[in-house]
C-alpha cells in the first residue's frame, strides 16, 4: 500500500514561520499531484496548496504570497514553507498523495500559530 506522512508542525508566534514535510511511499512509484490541506477546529477542510507531477501549482487565496510548495530531491517528498504565520492559519494540515483512481492520505500535523 501507499504510507503518507507529515511532519514539522509546532507552535509559533504570529508573523513567524514552519516548514512541513510530507513523504509518501509505496507500491506507487509516482503520483498525479500532492496536495496541503488544512482543517481547523468547526470548519470545512481546504485546499492549501497543490503542485502536479507537471509542475503546475497553486494555491489558496488566503496563503497566497505566504506559503510555498515545492518537491524535494526525493522521490515523493514535499514541503510547505510557511511564512508570515497568522492565528488564522491554525489547523492540522494533512498531506494528499494523488493518483487517477486514489487519493492517500497522512494522519496530519497539527500548526499554531499564537498571537
Amino acid at each position: 500500500q501507499v504510507r503518507v506522512e507529515e511532519s514539522g508542525g509546532g507552535l509559533v508566534q504570529a508573523g513567524g514561520s514552519l516548514r512541513l514535510l510530507c513523504m509518501a511511499s509505496g507500491t506507487i512509484l509516482s503520483f498525479d499531484a500532492m496536495a496541503w490541506y488544512r482543517q481547523a477546529p468547526g470548519k470545512q477542510r481546504e485546499l492549501v496548496a497543490q503542485i502536479t507531477q507537471f509542475d503546475d501549482i497553486n494555491y489558496a487565496d488566503s496563503v497566497k504570497g505566504r506559503f510555498s510548495i515545492s518537491r524535494g530531491s526525493a522521490t515523493n517528498t514535499l514541503f510547505l514553507e510557511m511564512h508570515s504565520l497568522k492565528p488564522e492559519d491554525t489547523a492540522v494540515y494533512s498531506c494528499k498523495a494523488q493518483t487517477q483512481f486514489q487519493s492517500y492520505w497522512g494522519q496530519g500535523t497539527q500548526v499554531t500559530v499564537s498571537s
